[in-house]
């Protein structure tokens, strides 16, 4: 039965009396619960306590760090790490810091290469590729100064563990290592080439190399390239390369185990001789690899390159072995103690696969590669070819591809067995397919082929000397035509026509050993040709390659050298001359001078080219006038001027010149010397900066001395003497004339040797002469700058002083004319022919008058004017009608000028006449 609501009601009524031991809370949704009574607190609240000095920012602070904070210690650490990943931005952190801290590396330099070199043999190539380029860019450069012994001890240890790696990738990059302490450190090669030379010879004999990995193959192959190097194989490098196997030392404080000293290389020299067999083997595991393939890949092409490289050099070596160990006779080659095994390897498996061919000759640039390589073929056959007695057939060969390859025609020998007609449109088909599906860049450029062509057959050339004294008649000719050819083709700027220039030099003037080739040898003819050939080359590359010039001109000096003791070439050396002129100079129809390419030259090639003028068995005129023009150019070094004169009057006493043409040189020289300034200026004459004039005196001082060394002065003064009146009669610059006069005084004796009509004709030009200088020279009251003067006076005057002192007649007819032509207009002809600077006639009479106070300040001088005072009265009575001649148009202050001359005469005349006309 359900319960009343009256019963209800007091139940709760009770309840509520007695109390609720558990009250049921009622709660809204969304509201958090209050926590319970009886609920402990966890929470705990404290302070931070701060400790100085324990970060580990603060632990670093000073210290070098990398980008990401490490320092060099922890970095180092990291290098050990077994991922590889943090092996490699360890190295990289490493790298970082030394190029921000250069001061790290050089204080702990020995620690950080102990702890890198354990990444020689690391198994992960990202890093052994990371550590090298460490290495290669940072640590080496900045140690190549310090001592190397520590650094090659440290690393070679590992290099030689690497070399014995299980993979063979690791085995690879060794070598790359090796090769960068012998870069870096040339010297450490001595102390290990044996145990270097026996693992190339290892690695190079697993035929895997070959395809596995020809780049790092590469590698290998140019370091062992730089090894062989630095054998002893030349007599170029002998010298070197013994210093670095015997006179280095290297320090070895880090490895007890390695040789305190070079065992030499004379003890390995069966390494290389082991070698070479298995570097015909490499090579020749390249030829079916590269048959098959279209074409030749760059790394191929790179692998066979050095694999010939060191071929040449393991080969020159062994050479170079026997030689040292039992020189030949007469330098020869002594077979008897040749290794046969090296002729048999290289004549039968190494020179029978000459020339390479293209199987797809499909452009210029893959042609190229094939021919790079047989160049290289060629030149191991040239040097060595009198050590392995090649057959006549395989010798066939090469001297045709020598032949082909100096005309430029390799190209076209690939394609020799081909019909072409036929068969280039398929290869140009073929190109073009391949290019599309291989994207490749053909190289159609002709220039490129050309350089390269240059590039490389210039290493043939050195051969060729000696190949033409070896081979038959016929191969001879045809060998020097091709030679001309190449010769005359190339760029005379070029590399190759240094090398054709050395060449011909060896042919042209040989050693004691060869033979000079008679009129019937094809030699002979090619040795006109080059002959005939160098004063155009000369000429052609002017100024623009001085080292080519001074070449040419060397090779003209040798020739010169040996014409005089060979006939043959006396004739063609002595017609050189006439191609020179315009190397030298040459004179214009207009009176100017056109300078060749001597003036530009640098002082070595000038004297270069002066020597040779000593051995022309005769210099005609023209070749001494061009020499002449020369020699008037300002830009000309006066030593390279005087060198001139010294030769040539060398050459003149060995009888290569006539007297007629020496004097005549040496008065075009003196007679068109341009001095400058023209004016005669005292101050200004020691100032070689604005003035040359004492490069001119040194000059006329020069000519003397040579003509007072020709013989019978009174012979040369008589050849001399009417081309020097007429030169003076030309009235040259006062300079110029002064330089002819003291010629003449030279020569001259006392009494004069001039004859009567002589004597009047330079009586006339003397008077004038005298006139112009005292013009030329004006007075001036400063006592520094009148004493300059008067011994600038006394330069010009002195030949005149000579010539009076040894001809009375010629003073005193002199005298007469300086009165005549005081009385002359500047219009008459008198004054114009024999006056060319004082026309004025008040400047004329104060340049006589200076002239006679001259002489009457020279002692000696004195004395002999004093016999003139009739002649000295009258030229006074001259200037004192003029004076006062009321027909004379003059103004006052020329007049004025008459007078104070007048008065300056009057003093020096009253000492020798007391009687004297008054105003």
């Amino acid at each position: 039965m359900p319960r009343s609501k009256a019963s209800s009601k007091k139940q709760q009524k009770q309840q509520k009396q007695r109390g609720v031991d558990f009250k049921k809370i009622k709660r809204k949704l969304g509201r958090k619960l209050p926590p319970a009574k009886n609920a402990t607190n966890t929470e705990i609240k404290s302070k931070a306590i701060v400790l100085p000095e324990q970060s580990v920012a603060s632990e670093k602070a000073g210290l070098a760090l990398s980008k990401k904070g490490l320092t060099l210690k922890e970095l180092l650490q990291q290098t050990s790490h077994h991922n590889a990943k943090v092996r490699k931005d360890a190295l990289l952190g490493i790298k970082d810091l030394f190029q921000r801290y250069p001061a790290e590396l050089r204080l702990h330099r020995y620690i950080v290469i102990e702890k890198l070199r354990e990444r020689i043999s690391d198994n992960d190539r990202v890093v052994r590729e990371t550590l090298f380029q460490l290495l290669k860019t940072v640590v080496f450069p900045a140690c190549k100064e310090d001592n190397q012994g520590p650094f090659v001890s440290l690393m070679m240890a590992y290099i030689f563990n690497a070399m014995t790696h299980l993979a063979f990738d690791v085995r690879l990059m060794a070598f790359k290592f090796c090769d960068l302490v012998v870069q870096y450190y040339p010297p450490s090669f001595s102390l290990y080439a044996e145990k270097i030379i026996q693992n190339y010879e290892d690695i190079l004999r697993q035929n895997q190399c070959y395809l596995q990995d020809k780049g790092k193959l590469k590698s290998a192959l140019a370091g062992l390239v730089r090894c062989l190097s630095l054998l002893p194989c030349n007599k170029r490098n002998t010298e070197s390369c013994e210093k670095n196997f015997t006179g280095q030392r290297i320090l070895h404080a880090f490895e007890p185990d390695v040789p305190t000293e070079s065992a030499g290389f004379s003890l390995i020299i069966k390494k290389p001789k082991d070698l070479v067999p298995v570097l015909v083997n490499c090579f020749q595991e390249f030829i079916p690899l590269v048959h098959s393939m279209l074409l030749l890949d760059t790394q191929s092409f790179d692998c066979m390159h050095y694999i010939l490289q060191s071929i040449d050099l393991a080969v020159g070596f062994v050479v170079y072995g026997i030689r040292q160990g039992k020189p030949a006779l007469h330098g020869g080659p002594d077979v008897a103690i040749w290794d046969q095994t090296i002729s048999s390897v290289l004549l039968k498996r190494f020179f029978n696969v000459f020339p390479l061919n293209a199987t797809h000759n499909l452009s210029e640039k893959f042609d190229d590669r094939f021919f790079i390589l047989n160049i290289v073929i060629a030149q191991i056959f040239l040097h060595y070819s009198e050590w392995i007695c090649p057959p006549a057939v395989l010798l066939e060969k090469f001297l045709e591809f020598i032949e082909v390859a100096l005309l430029g025609k390799v190209k076209g020998l690939l394609l020799s067995n081909l019909k072409l007609e036929r068969n280039f449109r398929i290869l140009m088909e073929m190109e073009f397919k391949f290019k599309k599906h291989y994207d490749l860049k053909i190289c159609s450029d002709t220039r490129s082929g050309k350089a390269v062509w240059e590039k490389h057959v210039l290493s043939l050339l050195p051969f060729i000397p000696k190949l033409i004294q070896q081979v038959s008649s016929d191969w001879k000719s045809r060998i020097l035509q091709a030679f001309t050819k190449t010769f005359e083709d190339c760029s005379p700027d070029s590399s190759l026509k240094l090398a054709c220039l050395s060449a011909i030099e060896e042919m042209l003037v040989p050693t004691d050993e060869m033979v000079c080739p008679d009129s019937s040898d094809p030699l002979f003819e090619h040795q006109i040709i080059w002959i005939r050939a160098l004063p155009a080359l000369l000429i052609l590359v002017d100024d623009k390659h001085p080292s080519s010039s001074q070449v040419v001109l060397h090779l003209l000096l040798r020739l010169g050298q040996r014409a005089c003791v060979n006939s043959s070439f006396a004739w063609e050396y002595d017609n050189i001359q006439y191609s020179l002129c315009k190397f030298y100079g040459s004179c214009q129809e207009e009176g100017g001078i056109c300078y060749g390419p001597f003036i530009r030259l640098p002082r070595d090639s000038q004297e270069l080219s002066v020597c040779g003028l000593y051995y022309f068995s005769y210099l005609d005129q023209l070749s001494l006038n061009s020499i002449a023009c020369c020699c008037l150019c300002p830009e000309l070094e006066p030593f390279v001027l005087f060198r001139i004169i010294e030769v040539l009057h060398s050459s003149f006493n060995n009888g290569h010149i006539q007297i007629a043409d020496h004097i005549s040189f040496f008065v075009t020289l003196l007679s068109r010397f341009k001095v400058f300034p023209e004016n005669i200026n005292p101050v200004v004459e020691n100032d070689v900066k604005i003035s040359n004039r004492g490069t001119f005196k040194l000059l006329t001082n020069a000519v003397c001395s040579c003509l007072s060394q020709m013989g019978d002065d009174s012979l040369v003064f008589q050849l001399l003497e009417k081309v020097i009146l007429d030169q003076l009669l030309s009235k040259p610059p006062l300079d110029n004339a002064c330089a002819m006069l003291r010629m003449l005084v030279m020569l001259d004796s006392k009494p004069t040797r001039l004859s009567e009509q002589s004597i009047i004709t330079l009586s006339k030009y003397l008077s004038g002469y005298l006139i112009d200088v005292g013009h030329c020279i004006p007075e001036d009251d400063d006592d520094t700058t009148e004493s300059a003067r008067i011994q600038t006076c006394y330069y010009f005057f002195l030949p005149c002083f000579f010539l009076f002192d040894r001809s009375h007649k010629l003073l005193k007819l002199a005298l007469n004319m300086m009165g005549s032509l005081i009385t002359e207009s500047t219009t008459s002809p008198l004054s114009q022919n024999y006056i060319q600077y004082a026309m004025d006639r008040s400047n004329r009479i104060n340049a006589i008058v200076s002239t006679l106070l001259l002489m009457h300040k020279d002692a000696k001088v004195k004395t002999i004017i004093s016999l003139f005072k009739v002649e000295t009265v009258n030229i006074l009575q001259i200037i004192y009608s003029l004076q006062s001649s009321e027909e004379a148009n003059m103004n006052i202050e020329e007049r004025h000028k008459i007078q104070c001359a007048y008065d300056r005469l009057k003093i020096i005349t009253g000492v020798l006449h007391n009687e004297l006309p008054a105003i």
